[in-house]
């Protein structure tokens, strides 16, 4: 009997674009599934995964960092390089070890003073963290969303002008509109190129104001985003963030996103469908947390279509499961191939 061969479907081009904790969860899911870097790989059925970062963070080591040496904020495309790299990895460890003191050093991640050590060698942020890159032989790309040296600066509801990231995410009065500092910003040739020839572009999850929307500032990558084919699907926060989001369901998360940008920028939203354990819901809730409502319908009469699932990981903390959310995406945008837009 003639046996016929399994045929499968064309990978695909997948562009993340965040930061923080929640774009590394997205990468660290997809990592098995990506093709080896100049490899033809007919059973990974993603070709290329790109991850976008967003460099407004001011406050912690990479802060520090960044006022010292001028070099854009290492922290999030440390975490990126490492989410990427192959595990168990010593040197994923290494990049990851923070020093517990000494003077100058108490607080610092070897990765983040070993990017900026880079960055004064090479005198180029970008070529610092692609020479990171093969050293910890990542599986995919990653690149900050811009070379130059921005901040970000809020209006909130009452007309308060907040400068910087931390001071930010640290206010506790709704968030009326942001902006970069300078307004002229340009994205890195890669960047835009990626998103343009993308078949698939992942946004969040990750704090709104401070991982997703700075991104979405930058103004090449929002024009890439509107040009390109690609499906844009955006995946929802499980948990609001006391002040910033306090009450956000998920259809007022992407109505704040486009008032940033454009309507109709997401063709998709995926969504948590599970329960958090009512013990969580009940810490989260002394912290002015709660679960973000998903508002289904409401995102519907957006135009947008709603995947969701069980992409909860209760372990102490409330996040996404990083291998049940990397399913949900290859299962219904990428095995069968991503379906482009017209």
């Amino acid at each position: 009997m003639r046996v016929v061969p399994e045929k499968r479907s064309p990978p695909v081009r997948v562009v993340a674009l965040g930061g923080g904790t929640g774009l590394s969860a997205v990468l660290r899911g997809l990592k098995p599934h990506v093709a080896e870097r100049g490899k033809f790989d007919p059973l990974a059925p993603i070709s290329d995964l790109t991850a976008v970062v967003t460099v407004t963070d001011d406050g912690g080591s990479s802060g520090r960092l960044r006022r010292e040496y001028r070099v854009l904020p290492p922290g999030d495309i440390r975490n990126c390089l490492v989410a990427l790299s192959p595990a168990p990895n010593l040197l994923g460890n290494l990049f990851q070890y923070r020093f517990p003191a000494g003077r100058g050093l108490a607080g610092h991640s070897f990765g983040n003073l070993f990017l900026t050590a880079l960055t004064n060698i090479t005198g180029d942020f970008p070529a610092a963290v692609q020479v990171c890159a093969q050293v910890l032989a990542v599986r995919g790309s990653i690149y900050p969303s811009t070379a130059q040296n921005v901040t970000l600066e809020a209006q909130l509801a009452d007309g308060t002008i907040v400068p910087g990231e931390t001071k930010i995410s640290q206010s506790l009065k709704p968030i009326g509109r942001l902006r970069l500092v300078p307004r002229r910003v340009r994205p890195l040739p890669e960047v835009a190129a990626a998103i343009r020839a993308a078949d698939l572009i992942l946004v969040g999850p990750g704090s709104l104001y401070t991982s997703i929307v700075p991104n979405l500032l930058v103004p090449g990558i929002l024009k890439a985003m509107v040009q390109s084919r690609a499906l844009r699907v955006y995946i929802a926060n499980l948990m609001t963030q006391p002040g910033e989001t306090r009450r956000y369901t998920a259809a007022d998360h992407v109505r704040a996103i486009y008032d940033h940008t454009r309507s109709g920028l997401f063709d998709v939203v995926v969504m948590n469908r599970a329960a958090v354990a009512p013990r969580l819901i009940r810490r989260y809730a002394a912290q002015g947390a709660e679960p973000v409502e998903p508002a289904r319908a409401e995102l519907e009469r957006m135009g947008l279509r709603c995947v969701s699932g069980n992409l909860l990981r209760q372990d102490g903390k409330i996040r996404h499961d990083e291998a049940r959310l990397a399913k949900l995406l290859l299962d219904s945008f990428v095995r069968g191939g991503a379906r482009r837009r017209r």
